[in-house]
């Protein structure tokens, strides 16, 4: 209960403070290539639940364009995902700016990955309590397939991450993001730039 309640809290804001300093002239580079490639869109904020489901803004880097079809509706994010948007975004360098989130206190470095606040009615019991905990960057559903698992499965590894939260879990899943960062997989569902939206159990 010392690590969850305390520890975590300070391992969070001292590893994100010295990653936004050592990964500064990374983050200036996207930045300025974003800048040129979409048309000025650097950032991308988005409203997501965090711990006990109470809202804040996500912040990352935007990777993919605003284009839209001829009724308004946005295209399908494989079609709006821009070529150094890709790059960015399978290297994981887009999830930098959440160092901020950290800092903040919205957001942990490792925990359950903060989703859009429409899914919140659909979970049931027992994955309503993903939000027990800060959300992260990344976590223990990253490191067993990120977005190329189903849901149900992604939803069970959070839980299971809730349960057994400890310090050297989180030490066990930081090797492991690394090696996926490197080994570039999980990324995106088979099929799509990213991963389906969550329709609920049924």
């Amino acid at each position: 209960m010392m690590y969850r309640n305390f520890i975590k809290r300070g391992i969070d804001c001292l590893v994100a403070l010295v990653l936004l300093i050592l990964a500064l002239p990374v983050l200036l580079i996207a930045a300025a290539c974003l800048f040129f490639a979409n048309n000025g869109n650097v950032f991308f904020t988005q409203e997501r639940p965090g711990r006990k489901t109470r809202l804040f803004r996500v912040i990352k880097f935007k990777t993919m364009n605003d284009k839209k079809d001829q009724h308004g509706k946005l295209l399908p994010d494989r079609e709006r995902l821009i070529p150094v948007g890709k790059f960015i975004r399978t290297t994981s360098i887009d999830e930098l700016p959440q160092m901020i989130n950290v800092l903040k206190g919205d957001m942990s470095l490792i925990g359950p990955r903060p989703l859009l606040p429409k899914y919140l009615p659909l979970y049931n019991e027992q994955q309503k309590r993903r939000h027990e905990v800060r959300p992260g960057i990344t976590g223990w559903a990253q490191v067993n397939g990120r977005n190329a698992i189903s849901w149900s499965k992604k939803f069970e590894y959070d839980v299971w991450y809730v349960d057994n939260l400890g310090f050297l879990l989180d030490v066990k899943i930081v090797w492991l993001t690394i090696i996926k960062i490197f080994k570039r997989e999980g990324i995106t569902e088979q099929g799509s730039a990213t991963i389906s939206a969550f329709n609920g159990n049924n």
